[in-house]
C-alpha cells in the first residue's frame, strides 16, 4: 500500500474514539502500545530512581527469580543477548548486579546485589502506582484479559 494511501485509510480507521490511527501490523501495533506504557510507568518511576524500564525489569526478574544465568534470563524476557547486555552493562557498572563467570567463558551468572535491592524498593512504590494507573484506565477486567493474552502472544510468538 503506498504511504499516502495508508495515512488516508489510517485515517479513516481510528482504534476506537481514541484518534490514534490503526496501524497495518500487530509488530508495529505492539510496539506503539509498549512505547505508551513504558512512558506512563518510566514517567512514574523518574521521581523514584534513574532506572529505565527494561533495567527496572532485569532487576525486577532477578529479584523474583533469583540468580539465573545470562541465557536464563534472556529466555525468560525474550530478549536477545546484544540487547540484554547493552541493558546489564550500566547496571554491573552501578554495583546493582553482579556478574561472574561460569565454567564456561561464554556462561555468565547473574544476581541481584543488595544495592540491587535497594534500587528496586525505592522503585516499587512509583511501579505500583504506574501499574494502578493504567488498571484503572483499562479496567480490572480488560486489565486481567489482556495479560492473559500477552503472556499467550509471547508463547506463540516464540513458537512461531
Amino acid at each position: 500500500m503506498h504511504i499516502h494511501t495508508f495515512l488516508f485509510v489510517a485515517a479513516r480507521e481510528r482504534t476506537e474514539e481514541r484518534g490514534l490511527p490503526a496501524l497495518p501490523c500487530v509488530c508495529a501495533t505492539l510496539r506503539r502500545a509498549a512505547r505508551a506504557v513504558s512512558r506512563l510507568y518510566e514517567d512514574e518511576m523518574r521521581s523514584a530512581t534513574s532506572l529505565t524500564g527494561p533495567q527496572f525489569t532485569l532487576l525486577q526478574t532477578l529479584s523474583q527469580a533469583g540468580p539465573l544465568t545470562q541465557g536464563q534470563l534472556g529466555r525468560l524476557l525474550a530478549i536477545d543477548s546484544t540487547t540484554l547486555s547493552r541493558t546489564l552493562r550500566p547496571l554491573e557498572a552501578a554495583r546493582l548486579v553482579r556478574v561472574e563467570p561460569g565454567r564456561d567463558r561464554r556462561e555468565r551468572h547473574l544476581q541481584l546485589t543488595a544495592s540491587g535491592k535497594s534500587q528496586i524498593e525505592r522503585a516499587t512504590p512509583a511501579w505500583e502506582l504506574a501499574q494502578r494507573r493504567l488498571k484503572a484506565a483499562i479496567g480490572g477486567e480488560r486489565w486481567a484479559a489482556l495479560m492473559r493474552e500477552l503472556g499467550r502472544l509471547a508463547d506463540d510468538a516464540a513458537r512461531a
